[in-house]
């Protein structure tokens, strides 16, 4: 059995002893009148959102949540999901970073495995409403105690306002910055989610060593497009990291161009994060949109690999550098550098952020491929997971006996010692950087009345990364996309799961469904569509 060498990570200054609201509060004493997070019309300092976390701890505690308690967000991106996450990670409460765009069979299966003592989400974000997923939850969880709004909408939920407690006495020690800080969720590839436990040393770790690599400091202003539960969003460096460097974080309610080119150039905007669907948008978007994006340093891609041609793109047209980002929430991260060429940019992932990452290239045996040769990417280091919670079964296959993770990813080192990722083994859909499992969307769509059998696969798609088709079976009626669309809304599924390309076959082309064969088909079939 590996055992993390804890004294190890400790003495090379790896992990810091801090838990991550405490390394907010340093970043508070160091600048205090600098601007730490916009949202809205709102404008906060550090000194203010330090004393904010404090106040809303307190009430946190008051209402009953305990150090250890889990407690379920799903909040866009607002100061409120700010003020809720560092206020737990002050006294030791543990957020379960729910996804806005989850329905009401996400939300429920995450209870069931976690069971939080409380669920924090709003009434409405843009046209989604979480009435819905509130009333499904007030019963049949029993370890359910508290339903919060950010802003009391929904009838029979505590505003979030109302924890807040001016001037708090402080009455409550820190967590151990090795316990777990936070639940991320896990695409997968079974259906089942499976949460990812980051303990707030390591997970300050990841975000130190990415903002390291980007050269953030404290006039960085990182704008967040992407949802701000993702790990992208969190940690790459993300809002961690530049709040760890006393930067400023820009928080954008939508994804569209408009608003965030307007926020880059109000709120001199030095870098963001985007999946390569956005990226592609917003290089579209400059033909149209006069902002001033000078301030612009870079732009991290990730969550889909990002084709040579509009990587290319990205400097002449938006006027920055891109970074190549490949990374997992469960711990490995790697970048390109500001100062690579051209070539490495466009064509690789970078190298992992720390010097302590361990990498191996391995065949199906677990036996290292040649130098230059694709294998499974397989890492352990220190802010990579020894397992995920609760999960027995899944451990048993996603981590080695001397603990390397498997990332599931198919890689091979080039140009010297860069990682240039090729594909997954794992069967999992990345469609615009969310990992959807096909068994999950399957096993909705046999339960159409129509829907007699169903098969789904992801087939590439130059704007999304990959789309998800769905090959079905009837008795000869016919089922159109609109149709499944209303079938899944009126089942709870996350919209992001949804089919794109819709197909009805009279028999499967070979036994046990041939799913290599149905992408193949499915992308004959789709040419000259778009999603």
């Amino acid at each position: 059995m590996y055992i993390v060498p804890e004294e190890k990570y400790i003495a090379k200054g790896y992990w810091q002893p801090y838990s991550l609201g405490e390394e907010l509060h340093r970043s508070a004493e160091r600048h205090a009148e600098r601007i730490a997070v916009v949202s809205g019309g709102r404008r906060v300092t550090y000194r203010e959102l330090d004393r904010l976390v404090d106040e809303y701890a307190a009430g946190m505690i008051e209402l009953g949540i305990r150090p250890g308690d889990r407690v379920l967000l799903q909040l866009p991106n607002r100061l409120e999901f700010v003020l809720a996450a560092f206020a737990l990670f002050r006294f030791g409460g543990i957020p379960i970073m729910g996804l806005p765009a989850s329905r009401e069979a996400d939300i429920a299966a995450l209870c069931r495995l976690a069971e939080p003592v409380a669920y924090i989400t709003t009434d409405k974000y843009g046209s989604t409403e979480y009435r819905s997923i509130v009333e499904s939850l007030s019963h049949g969880h029993p370890y359910l105690k508290y339903l919060i709004t950010d802003n009391g909408g929904i009838e029979g939920t505590i505003p979030l306002e109302t924890l807040r407690k001016p001037n708090p006495v402080i009455s409550w020690a820190p967590p151990r910055f090795t316990e777990t800080a936070v639940l991320l969720l896990s695409g997968g590839t079974t259906g089942t989610p499976k949460l990812i436990p980051r303990r707030h040393t390591d997970y300050a770790y990841n975000a130190r060593a990415a903002s390291e690599r980007c050269g953030l400091n404290e006039d960085s202003a990182y704008l967040v497009v992407l949802p701000v539960a993702h790990n992208f969003s969190l940690s790459s460096p993300g809002i961690i990291g530049t709040l760890i460097n006393g930067g400023k974080v820009v928080l954008a309610e939508s994804v569209g161009s408009d608003e965030a080119f307007e926020l880059i150039e109000r709120e001199k905007v030095t870098f963001t994060a985007l999946v390569r669907a956005l990226l592609n948008l917003w290089l579209e978007a400059r033909e149209w949109e006069e902002a001033d994006l000078s301030s612009l340093v870079f732009i991290e891609a990730g969550g889909a690999a990002v084709d040579p041609g509009m990587a290319a793109r990205v400097e002449p047209v938006l006027g920055c550098k891109m970074v190549n980002v490949f990374g997992t929430a469960e711990g490995l991260i790697c970048t390109t550098s500001l100062d690579d060429e051209e070539s490495v940019i466009c064509n690789t992932q970078g190298r992992p952020i720390s010097p302590a990452d361990e990498i191996r290239i391995v065949d199906a045996d677990d036996r290292d491929v040649p130098r230059g040769e694709a294998g499974e990417l397989i890492v352990r280091g220190p802010y990579t997971i020894q397992g995920y919670y609760r999960a027995p079964e899944a451990n048993r296959h996603a981590v080695t006996e001397d603990g390397y993770y498997r990332t599931g990813d198919i890689a091979r080192i080039v140009c010297g010692d860069r990682i240039q990722v090729c594909g997954r083994i794992k069967e999992q859909i990345n469609r615009a950087g969310e990992k959807i499992a096909p068994v999950e969307v399957e096993t909705v769509l046999r339960t159409h009345p129509l829907i007699t059998d169903a098969a789904v696969v992801g087939v590439k798609d130059d704007d999304l990364g990959e789309r998800i088709c769905a090959w079905i079976m009837t008795d000869g009626a016919e089922v159109s996309l609109a149709a499944v669309y209303a079938f899944f809304e009126a089942s709870g599924v996350a919209s992001f799961k949804y089919p794109d390309q819709l197909e009805q076959l009279d028999v499967w082309p070979v036994t046990s469904v041939g799913k290599g064969k149905l992408s193949a088909m499915a992308e004959e079939r789709y040419a000259g569509r778009k999603v």
